[in-house]
């Protein structure tokens, strides 16, 4: 038993579905070996997944960066999705999704012969923040940004962001933002935004960051609102002086920053752009 999550969990492992507790991996797949892999996390409201046509696309790219061929044609990965939503019988849920080169012997190089990838997919249960939780907002610390140089490749290959995640619990905070040679890049599983005199600042697509789902959904929103948007780099400077800090991601959703370093961001409130980007949002998800 896995502490935390029902073993009778119906899950899909490489065609099948099964309880998660029946559900077994080979110890010589390589996203066990070297997490030679890629994952997508897609929210689900209501039985509908959020954004679905965005994950896949960030799916594709994150496997032809691998060299993976695709297991699904794009009408699989959605019939998978949606049966794991009806399998797991929660409206509101996560389903995750992995995808790994699959089992061959122990070496570092690909396989030099075509193999089966391993693909798997469970829902899990969640809740969205809460509006106590939107008007609380979240606290971090800044931190030095020590991961690879492929972060926009969302691969189950996670140590530097488990170690980052682990800072901010030894802080007793949310979340960390994290700085690469004195410019933001992004927290431990989030995008962070900057809001200066009403423009909202985010940094560049690039490989320091994973393009996080929400970052174009949040460009869309500034758009609808007449928030000036600019993507470049930001200087931890920059972040300090903010008149707002927000989060994004899957879980998150949106939610404003209000304490960075043990000081206040802005007013130590959430703010105006803030508010209306969280309508936005919430607007997008009630037209689902």
């Amino acid at each position: 038993m896995i502490p935390g999550v029902p073993g009778d969990s119906q899950v899909y492992l490489n065609g099948e579905f099964l309880r998660l507790d029946e559900a077994k991996v080979s110890v010589l797949d390589r996203g066990f070996i070297f997490g030679d892999g890629i994952y997508e996390v897609v929210p689900v409201y209501n039985g509908n997944a959020f954004r679905m046509a965005e994950h896949l696309d960030r799916l594709d790219r994150s496997l032809a960066a691998l060299r993976i061929a695709s297991p699904l044609d794009r009408a699989g990965w959605i019939d998978l999705v949606a049966e794991l939503i009806a399998r797991g019988g929660m409206p509101t849920c996560l389903i995750y999704l992995q995808v790994t080169r699959g089992v061959y012997k122990r070496d570092h190089a690909f396989p030099p012969e075509p193999v089966a990838p391993t693909v798997f997919g469970m829902a899990s249960a969640w809740s969205p923040p809460s509006a106590e939780q939107r008007a609380r907002g979240i606290s971090a610390i800044g931190i030095p940004d020590e991961r690879w140089l492929h972060c926009e490749i969302k691969s189950v290959s996670l140590l530097g962001n488990v170690l980052a995640r682990q800072q901010a619990v030894d802080a007793h905070v949310d979340e960390v933002v994290q700085f690469r040679d004195g410019y933001l890049t992004e927290g431990s599983s989030s995008n962070i935004w900057v809001v200066s005199q009403g423009k909202l600042l985010a940094p560049p697509k690039n490989n320091l960051i994973l393009e996080g789902i929400r970052y174009g959904l949040l460009g869309e929103l500034a758009a609808e609102t007449g928030i000036p948007f600019e993507a470049r780099r930001i200087t931890r400077e920059e972040v300090e002086r903010a008149d707002e800090l927000l989060v994004t991601s899957a879980t998150k959703e949106v939610l404003p920053i209000l304490s960075l370093d043990g000081k206040p961001v802005g007013s130590g409130k959430p703010g105006p752009v803030y508010a209306q980007l969280r309508a936005g949002y919430d607007a997008r998800i009630a037209a689902l």
